[in-house]
């Protein structure tokens, strides 16, 4: 019997487990991952950028987990000798539409204490040759790292206390009783039951069918939206001296196709935002029967799509026609050709949409007696991982202090 197991292998839940074990070093504590590897889902299939916290409501959790995370990332990176390189950001207006949101994201970045830079388009192609815009936002704190490593060390660090893992187990029952929890797993082709006190999960892009074993009655749905990346041919490995991000919409959770240089050297494009149909289809051809029919099952996929149709087609078209693309990004870097895009491995964002076709942009959870369940941990998550595994443990001690 367990005290508490962690649901999840990615940054977040493998963030929760080690501070959970910190905190109570005498429970016995597991942690849960359905593959082979921890982060292989949204931690391992992203832009590597630790944020500085750009584009949050002043005040607001998502603002001060993002601030507090960026350091606790890189003072966690700098302990664990993980590569981190601090190239800084420009997001870059293209015209005066652009430039005039640019200058209210900018009054943000002020009101968040972001150490930022406003340059002009003189300044801009003197830090940057290769990019054209009428304006720019230097963000000097951003930075790269490579998520998998940090996740991968935090594992190193919960195992050194003591917790314990399991992966290659993945849950397809829960049963909550008065007294424990009943979690049966398939691993290595076995059935294998788990029990304990407490549950936490942080399953991601199967957060709403967690909540749903466990009986839970919830409001939402995870929505896939694949991110579909490229990378640009090696002679172009210099072609940026930061990261080169467009002005985002106001309206939409997504930041746009950008310019990403790398941990490992290289640089990428992307990621757009495409409607998918299968949770974890990284492939360019993916399609779930099971993932398709509940979403179509669902209200408010009909009603966040038909809020964002057009959007959602200019999206669905330029992932199908590559010159589409490229066009987004040659409206800032007019040098990239058609044959520089090489393929790149796709991303999926676990968007949890309310049954009347509102996007979640904050942290949404589920409860029952004996479980905590996160159903939506906002972008950055990676970046504010050890922050929001925090508030997690915290949440977790309050709901759990008083039983057994």
């Amino acid at each position: 019997m367990y005290d508490y197991i962690i649901v999840g292998g990615g940054i977040v839940g493998v963030s929760t487990a080690w501070q959970l074990k910190q905190r109570q070093p005498e429970k016995r504590i597991l942690l849960v991952e359905k593959e082979a590897q921890f982060a292989q889902h949204q931690t391992g299939h992203n832009s590597g950028v630790i944020h500085a916290g750009v584009y949050y409501a002043p005040g607001s959790l998502k603002a001060d987990f993002c601030k507090r995370g960026a350091k606790a990332t890189k003072d966690f990176c700098l302990e664990h000798h993980i590569p981190v390189e601090h190239c800084g950001k420009l997001i870059v207006a293209t015209d005066e539409s652009e430039q005039q949101r640019m200058l209210a994201l900018y009054e943000r970045c002020i009101e968040n204490e972001i150490e930022v830079e406003l340059l002009d388009h003189l300044q801009l192609k003197l830090a940057e040759p290769n990019i054209s815009g009428v304006g720019a936002i230097f963000v000097k704190q951003t930075a790269i790292v490579d998520y998998q490593q940090v996740t991968n060390a935090m594992v190193e660090e919960y195992k050194a206390l003591g917790g314990e893992i399991s992966l290659r187990t993945e849950v397809f029952a829960i049963n909550e009783l008065p007294e424990e929890v009943q979690l049966t797993c398939m691993s290595d082709g076995q059935t294998l039951q788990l029990n304990c006190q407490h549950l936490i999960t942080c399953s991601g892009l199967m957060a709403d069918r967690v909540s749903r074993m466990l009986g839970i009655d919830t409001d939402f749905q995870i929505i896939p939206y694949r991110g579909e990346y490229f990378r640009l041919d090696r002679r172009h490995n210099q072609i940026v001296n930061h990261l080169i991000y467009p002005v985002p919409e106001p309206n939409l959770p997504f930041l746009g196709v950008h310019l990403t240089r790398m941990i490992d050297g290289s640089v990428t494009v992307g990621p757009n935002a495409v409607q998918g149909w299968k949770r974890e289809g990284y492939g360019k051809l993916n399609f779930s029967a099971k993932d398709t029919w509940q979403m179509l099952r669902f209200s408010g996929f009909w009603q966040v799509t038909a809020a964002h149709l057009q959007t959602g087609f200019k999206e669905w078209l330029n992932s199908w026609w590559k010159p589409g693309y490229l066009r987004r990004v040659n409206q800032y870097c007019p040098s990239i050709a058609l044959t520089d895009l090489e393929p790149y491995p796709a991303g999926i964002r676990a968007q949890a949409v309310t049954r009347d076709g509102e996007l979640v942009h904050d942290f949404l959870f589920s409860e029952s007696v004996r479980s905590l369940n996160v159903c939506n941990a906002p972008s950055p998550a990676a970046t504010s991982a050890i922050p929001i595994g925090e508030y997690i443990c915290d949440k977790v001690e309050r709901k759990f202090s008083t039983k057994g």
